[in-house]
C-alpha cells in the first residue's frame, strides 16, 4: 500500500480532524483514510459508501417505537 505526506497543514485543521476522529470513535490515521477513500469515489458511489458506513455504526442499536418512551417521559 501506498503512503502519503502532507505537509504545511494548518494546525486548526489537524485539531478538527482529530475531534472529528474522536467523535466517530477512530484514529486519526482511519478518519484520514476514510475521508480520502470516500473522496476518491464517484459522487454515486460516496453515496453508497457512507450509507454503509451508517449501516455499519448503527448495526445492533436499539430503533424500536418510542411512543412509551415519549409517554414516560410526559408523565413524570
Amino acid at each position: 500500500m501506498a503512503q502519503v505526506v502532507i505537509r504545511n497543514l494548518d494546525d486548526a485543521v489537524v485539531r478538527r480532524l482529530k475531534e472529528r476522529a474522536h467523535r466517530h470513535q477512530r484514529s486519526l490515521e482511519a478518519e484520514l483514510r476514510l475521508i480520502l477513500t470516500e473522496a476518491s469515489h464517484p459522487p454515486h458511489q460516496a453515496l453508497a459508501a457512507v450509507a454503509d458506513t451508517l449501516r455499519r455504526e448503527l448495526t445492533g442499536r436499539w430503533q424500536g417505537d418510542t411512543t412509551e418512551l415519549i409517554r414516560e417521559d410526559r408523565d413524570r
